[in-house]
């Protein structure tokens, strides 16, 4: 069975989640060994928290669930594709679609180039 080699990448791959429908490129997170056998069993996208130290399931607070439909591993089996249904309006805990709404210029600053979808104040009860 294959699965990514978490001994290279000390313990934690990264995993890439994209749009199943329309190719998007929604986030990107950590997967540990529990996280990669949880998403397996479960279906759902669940990760690892680097900075919580824990495991989650993507959605769990904000119900901007991913349902994975088809994992990809990469040539050196290292990093991890999903591609997922994306419930709900966004995957970006900022309240945007994508985490990936910032556009660099040339000049180094950032333009935001997608609409925020919800106020993550009011969906996490803090600002992020």
């Amino acid at each position: 069975m294959i699965k990514p080699d978490f001994i290279k990448t000390r313990g934690l791959v990264p995993a890439i989640a994209q749009d199943y429908a329309t190719g998007e490129v929604l986030m990107l997170a950590y997967m540990n060994e529990d996280a990669w056998n949880e998403t397996l069993g479960s279906g759902m996208a669940t990760y690892y928290s680097r900075s919580r130290k824990k495991l989650w399931k993507k959605g769990e607070t904000s119900g901007n669930l991913q349902v994975v439909r088809e994992i990809r591993i990469d040539c050196d089996e290292d990093t991890v594709l999903l591609k997922v249904d994306q419930i709900g309006d966004a995957a970006c805990h900022l309240g945007y679609k994508s985490c990936f709404f910032r556009r660099v210029n040339s000049d180094g600053t950032a333009d935001i180039v997608e609409k925020r979808v919800f106020d993550p104040e009011r969906v996490y009860g803090k600002s992020t």
